[in-house]
């Protein structure tokens, strides 16, 4: 019987002191598309078939002196490869569930941990996203939550505090947001700016707006709302503490938000620059900035989650030098790639227009983050 590991176990050997070798078997194209990312992970892709024509030994890239991670898309194939693995004498586990259970990974990482503000950032590698728990004193907020609702309860009950407000910076158009579920589940206010929801929007909601304030927890605390319009027209970062931007998919550590989800990328492109050019200006640069997204685990700092301050991304990001909106739009433009795949379901979904099912949502989810329109390297 081949031995299966879960998502969480790979997670802790990624974790450890020594390169995993990670065998992903799927085709060629799906691997390119989107595969497991990790600072310690070497990831090499051989097809199951091509392992029982010419035989594991004819691939010096598969060691014999360490353990082989074997991944498909949802536990099947890998099965069969790590089973032929250990015949020939190689010490192989397959990742129960495959990248489907890999995209529905995720893990905390706090970002601060004082007697006034914990800040926690709650990692999803297998999509990139990136989501946030305030905790202070005993209540919390939770900011982009995922649809994997449990998660954040269980940082949240980790700190002894309870979810008061639920906050989501945009309509998502990647992954359905966990924020109206999270909500109802802990009776806590979801929030969202009306614009997001269009007029057409039937989830309940409270209305995000310029300026306002959430003070939980010890009194100092402060989460301000901004609106940040470009990725979305309702996009909003919020502000805690005047120190750390949640920043949602506005700005990035390694770009900014691609402003043609909506159709309309020269409209969108022009909000995008009124916002760097006037509310990211205005912030000073050692803000530090927390995205709802990254692109790579290159993103990922020494501390172990993504951020940077606003000095160090402006320094890097040629889209937030001195240069006009036509040059600002025709380069934004100019970097947008793949449209995120199902994005106009999910949309829907996250304005409440049509149900959906766990099975649904995995389908819906599969893939890579791809809300950033890239920097300039």
């Amino acid at each position: 019987m081949v031995p299966n590991i879960t998502v969480q176990e790979l997670y802790d050997r990624l974790r450890g002191m020594d390169r995993v070798l990670i065998l992903d078997v799927r085709a060629q194209e799906a691997f390119d598309e989107w595969h497991i990312d990790h600072p310690n992970a070497q990831v090499v892709n051989i097809q199951t078939s091509k392992l029982i024509k010419e035989g594991p030994e004819a691939y010096l890239e598969i060691p014999k002196d360490r353990e082989v991670v074997t991944v498909c898309a949802q536990g099947v194939a890998s099965m069969e490869a790590a089973e032929i693995l250990r015949d020939h004498g190689y010490e192989a586990v397959s990742l129960a569930g495959g990248m489907r259970a890999w995209s529905e990974f995720y893990y905390p990482v706090p970002v601060v941990e004082g007697e006034e503000l914990a800040l926690i950032q709650v990692i999803r590698p297998g999509k990139g996203c990136l989501s946030y728990v305030l905790v202070s004193g005993q209540e919390a907020v939770v900011v982009d939550p995922g649809r994997h609702t449990v998660v954040y309860q269980a940082v949240a009950e980790r700190y002894g505090a309870s979810i008061r407000h639920v906050l989501d910076t945009h309509c998502h158009a990647d992954h359905i947001s966990g924020g109206p579920g999270l909500a109802a589940e802990t009776q806590a206010c979801y929030w969202i700016s009306a614009e997001e929801m269009e007029g057409r929007g039937r989830v309940p909601y409270e209305a995000l707006t310029d300026g306002l304030r959430f003070r939980f927890g010890r009194s100092t605390l402060e989460v301000v709302s901004i609106p940040t319009p470009g990725h979305t027209p309702g996009s909003v970062s919020f502000l805690v503490n005047q120190t750390y931007l949640l920043s949602g998919d506005t700005v990035f550590v390694s770009g900014l938000g691609r402003p043609d989800l909506g159709g309309k990328a020269l409209e969108w492109s022009k909000l995008l620059y009124e916002t760097v050019s006037t509310k990211l200006a205005n912030l000073s640069g050692d803000v530090w900035v927390l995205p709802a997204h990254y692109s790579s685990a290159s993103e990922i700092n020494d501390q172990g989650y993504v951020g940077a301050s606003l000095e160090e991304i402006r320094r890097h990001n040629d889209l937030l030098q001195d240069i006009g909106p036509e040059e600002f739009t025709s380069a934004v433009v100019s970097r947008i790639g793949k449209t995120p795949p199902n994005y106009d379901t999910i949309v829907r979904i996250n304005l409440g227009l049509e149900p959906v099912t766990p099975e649904l949502a995995s389908t819906l989810e599969i893939g890579p983050n791809r809300c950033a329109a890239k920097h300039l390297a």
